[in-house]
């Protein structure tokens, strides 16, 4: 036989009372206010431009180099390519080479800003960042350094694909100005991080910048929240 239910002996006004409507709705609007922040790696936590320079001009001491004041537009192998045909192909060759995903050093304040971005309550942080074709070293690489710089606990945390646009998130942070793919409204805002190939670009109304991680990625992070 079940037991019956037992009634309360507290006086009803000591008993605690269930929460208004009005509470509850605050409570499922903290809860929907939960973060997804989309980080991309290089060119935002990893130093991809001064990590090329360093490497093509040990490489190649005597061909031109563009230096990082310099870079206009997001493919580095494109601007090489316009000052001599062949130098397209020997910039490829530099992020194609074992161990140039796996020694570029990270930028200033980046691994900080990511670790206690992912303390922050209710904000769960991704790196989505997008492999090179010759895969022969980049993949195991970027792991690699995720590992190195961010923890073992961030290796769940790893998106790799090639279109960011099918991720869901509330914010991507991306230096590459234009982001396109299979998804033509993505969930995510996209906001640019300064690098030296787009800080030339004049201001767009409706695209926020991060300058670096300096800059008050905090409130960023906040505003989406709102």
């Amino acid at each position: 036989m079940r037991r019956a239910n037992a009634v309360s002996t507290i006086p009803l006004q000591n008993q605690p009372l269930r929460a208004s409507s009005r509470e509850s709705g605050a409570e499922e609007d903290r809860e929907k206010r939960r973060l997804r922040v989309l980080l991309d790696m290089d060119g935002v936590i990893a130093d991809f431009e001064g990590g090329f320079l360093n490497k093509y001009r040990e490489r190649f001491p005597s061909e031109p180099f563009i230096p990082l004041e310099d870079r206009r537009g997001f493919w580095v192998s494109a601007q090489y390519g316009d000052m001599r045909r062949d130098l397209c192909e020997k910039a490829i060759s530099i992020w194609e080479s074992k161990n140039f995903f796996l020694e570029l050093e990270p930028l200033p304040g980046g691994v900080e800003a990511v670790k206690e971005m992912s303390k922050m309550e209710n904000t769960d942080v991704f790196i989505c960042t997008s492999p090179i074709k010759h895969y022969s070293y980049c993949p195991f690489e970027k792991y690699a350094w995720i590992e190195k710089h961010l923890g073992p606990e961030f290796l769940e945390k790893i998106i790799l694909t090639k279109d960011k646009t099918i991720v869901t998130g509330d914010i991507l942070i991306d230096d590459k100005p234009e982001i396109l793919g299979v998804e033509p409204s993505p969930s995510w805002e996209h906001v640019l991080f300064t690098a030296c190939h787009n800080k030339h670009l004049p201001p767009n109304t409706s695209q926020r910048r991060l300058l670096s991680w300096a800059d008050d990625w905090r409130g960023l992070l906040e505003s989406k929240r709102q």
